[in-house]
């Protein structure tokens, strides 16, 4: 196994005619690379081109001799990855846990960059500022699929870390996240989750994020496209070694940041791709009418400098899987050796198309395409529809395609679940959807092939009333809150938001009534994981002062900064500037301001109290 095709790929890397060549030294352990520049420069990068103990070619072995100096000279990380592979850092935690067991070694005795950063490309993130010594460990659930056992098992894992930590999240791309895992029980969850065909690797950091589609994919009578196939086929691509059949790509192993595709299924775009590096929108061909993708490139969030909406690629490809998984891949091949390796702001797709220019960024995948020679044509985009559409909800009791079965779509709310939700919600899936759950990117589940006469069946029961968290009916406001983890877990987030939003979302149902469903997004910090730049109404923790009455001084306070405008489907809008901002975070001040805002730009009016009395009231101050 330690020669793992590693003749082979050495021979692939020297032949592609790269303007630096490699000089293997050795193979199946260090090999140095030399790097002999036209211009006569010449230098030595020692790194692993396969690992000894998987006999896998490295992540860093796919990459041109070029993008491997410019790692060698790069950020912190790119140093990381090519001193120490990411791609075999599966072995390192099932020999921690191993050591764990054994009472060789604790937590803090693991090397700082495997604990910190090498760990992410298994999925599993340190929260070291909130939960020293657990992580959170991310998944990939392609299109958001799952169903009740691999969801009882989710609960099975926390369920030892108690009812604060041991939580299980629905995220904004479809996936789930494991809270308060511990190194010495990630190797029990690693293989449960293969046993039930799902992974961890690769799953964050640097790697290819968890495939977003169209929740109801298969069932929708306006549905254009289904997506599943094509999820699952990319989730393959990046995540499915195609020479040993095990999870873990090592070709797309070393990339320059992360990496998100999206994939819409009908005129919805419940996908949002336009925040995507990857979002493929149905469209028919003008001439033929065949059904296929335009192309959009390059949408992001980020901490500095800019977020970026995606923009129209001028690409159209038919909608099968071959052209699906081909044009992806060669995105993703120049992504991974052009892109920048230094500064890791500038690192996302829209830097290097913007580098390029969209026609030459075109020019340059397409000839990617073809060199490959699989037979994909890439066309001019298509004219995108343009009848009226109004984008549908996916709460609530609908109608599927198929005769005599609806959906049923359910609050989360904030999409956080406890071990006992878990479980019931497997449940009702065993009952009334044949164990089929999926998830939402607005952070919800929807239960689908409900046969119709058992919907009111299915509306009763226990697990969806008293008081339940879980409500098939929310209110426009409480039923499309989202909200990233915030400073319970996250060390980066300035605020806690899932507490916050869950709280005031409830209090505001309670003042107000709007005539629409109205998207709240809570972020904690500039990464904006939250997407408040999408939102109706978008809250990111930041500074903020007030005064002290004791003292009479202004004081620093929690506080946020509210965005307004955002818009989600064929017409999406990113709302780049702060509507306000140092609002204190504090109910008493958040709650009015808020009101003010749902009044003044969505035409919400009080519900048929006393506002001031209510307002104090619910603020804890009558």
């Amino acid at each position: 196994m330690v020669g793992f095709r590693a003749a082979a790929l050495v021979s692939a890397l020297a032949s592609r005619g790269d303007a630096f060549a490699f000089a293997p030294v050795g193979v199946g352990g260090q090999s140095s690379t030399r790097l002999d520049a036209a211009g006569g420069t010449a230098g030595t990068i020692a790194f692993e081109e396969v690992d000894a103990r998987t006999g896998k070619p490295t992540g860093t072995s796919f990459l041109p001799a070029e993008a491997v100096e410019r790692a060698s000279k790069g950020n912190p990380i790119e140093k990381a990855k090519l001193k120490k592979d990411g791609t075999s850092a599966f072995v390192d935690v099932y020999e921690y846990a191993a050591k764990f067991r054994a009472g060789e070694m604790t937590w803090e005795e693991v090397e700082a960059a495997d604990l910190n950063t090498r760990l992410k490309f298994v999925g599993m993130l340190h929260r070291d500022k909130r939960t020293p010594g657990q992580f959170m460990m991310r998944l990939k659930v392609p299109n958001g699929i799952v169903n009740s056992d691999q969801m009882r098992f989710y609960a099975d894992c926390v369920e030892k870390y108690g009812e604060e930590r041991g939580v299980v999240d629905i995220t904004t791309r479809q996936n789930i996240q494991l809270r308060g895992v511990k190194i010495e029980d990630a190797p029990d969850i690693i293989d449960g989750l293969h046993a039930r065909n799902q992974t961890s690797f690769q799953s964050a950091l640097d790697s290819v994020r968890n495939m977003v589609g169209n929740p109801l994919a298969g069932i929708d009578d306006q549905e254009m496209v289904d997506t599943r196939e094509f999820c699952n086929a990319l989730n393959d691509l990046v995540s499915l070694d195609p020479a040993t059949n095990t999870r873990g790509n090592p070709q797309w192993g070393n990339l320059p940041r992360k990496f998100n595709i999206a994939i819409s299924g009908s005129r919805d775009d419940y996908a949002h791709t336009h925040i995507n590096d990857i979002g493929l929108r149905p469209c028919p061909h003008a001439e033929t009418g065949a059904v296929g993708f335009n192309a959009v490139l390059g949408g992001y969030m980020s901490i500095k400098r800019r977020v970026a909406k995606s923009v129209p690629a001028n690409m159209w490809l038919p909608a099968d899987r071959e052209s699906v998984v081909t044009l992806s891949e060669a995105i993703l091949r120049i992504f991974r050796d052009e892109s920048e390796r230094k500064d890791r702001q500038k690192a996302r797709l829209m830097w290097l198309v913007e580098k390029y220019g969209v026609e030459d960024f075109k020019k340059a995948v397409v000839e990617e395409v073809e060199s490959y020679g699989r037979g994909v044509k890439v066309e001019d985009a298509q004219p995108a529809p343009t009848e009226a559409f109004e984008r549908r909800e996916l709460l609530g009791v609908h109608k599927q395609k198929q005769e005599g079965k609806s959906r049923v779509g359910f609050l989360v709310p904030v999409g956080r679940l406890s071990v006992k939700e878990c479980r019931q919600i497997s449940d009702l899936a065993d009952e009334y959807s044949g164990g089929e759950i999926r998830l939402t990117v607005e952070q919800n589940y929807i239960l689908p092939n409900v046969d119709d006469d058992k919907v009111n069946t299915l509306l009763k029961e226990p697990a969806l009333n008293n008081n339940s968290r879980l409500q098939v009916n929310p209110g426009f406001i409480e039923g499309n809150t989202v909200s990233c983890t915030g400073a319970q877990f996250c060390g980066l987030a300035l605020i806690e938001t899932k507490v916050h939003a869950e709280d005031v979302a409830k209090k505001l149902e309670e003042l107000v009534t709007v005539d629409r469903p109205i998207r709240i997004h809570w972020t904690g910090c500039p990464n904006s994981c939250g997407q408040v730049q999408v939102a109706d109404i978008g809250i990111m923790g930041g500074p903020a002062r007030k005064l002290d009455e004791e003292t009479g001084k202004m004081m620093a306070v929690p506080g946020c900064k509210i965005f307004v405008g955002g818009r989600i489907g064929e017409d999406a809008h990113l709302a780049l500037d702060p509507y306000k901002s140092g609002i204190p975070l504090e109910e008493e001040s958040l709650i009015p301001t808020l009101v003010e805002i749902l009044k003044e730009e969505f035409c919400a009016v009080d519900k048929k109290v006393r506002k001031r009395g209510r307002i104090k009231k619910l603020v804890g101050m009558a």
